[in-house]
């Protein structure tokens, strides 16, 4: 483990500890977790990202995309719990 320095203005200092206090942790492991939980989203965000500009390719390339009304219909059904079937692709009009 290594030593960095973080200096903090006065008024975060104070938020931090009181933060801290109210999850019964030490404001050190506070800060520790709340750094290792940005740097995990962070690597999420360019997950997404990636995976948002992958199928953007895939749809300039292939023209097919899912309808929202599909889309919309099928989510719809698997948040009431019924048994529906996944929508397929279709080449896009225009």
């Amino acid at each position: 483990m290594s030593t960095t320095t973080i200096r903090l203005p006065e008024e975060l200092k104070a938020r931090v500890a009181s933060a801290a206090e109210r999850a019964g942790k030490t404001s050190h492991s506070f800060i520790l977790e709340a750094i290792a939980e940005k740097a995990e989203m962070e690597e999420l965000r360019v997950g997404f990202d990636a995976e948002a500009d992958a199928r953007f390719a895939k749809l300039l390339e292939t023209g097919k995309s899912i309808p929202w009304a599909d889309m919309r219909e099928y989510l719809e059904g698997r948040v009431a719990g019924l048994p529906v079937q996944r929508p397929a692709a279709k080449k896009r009009r225009g």
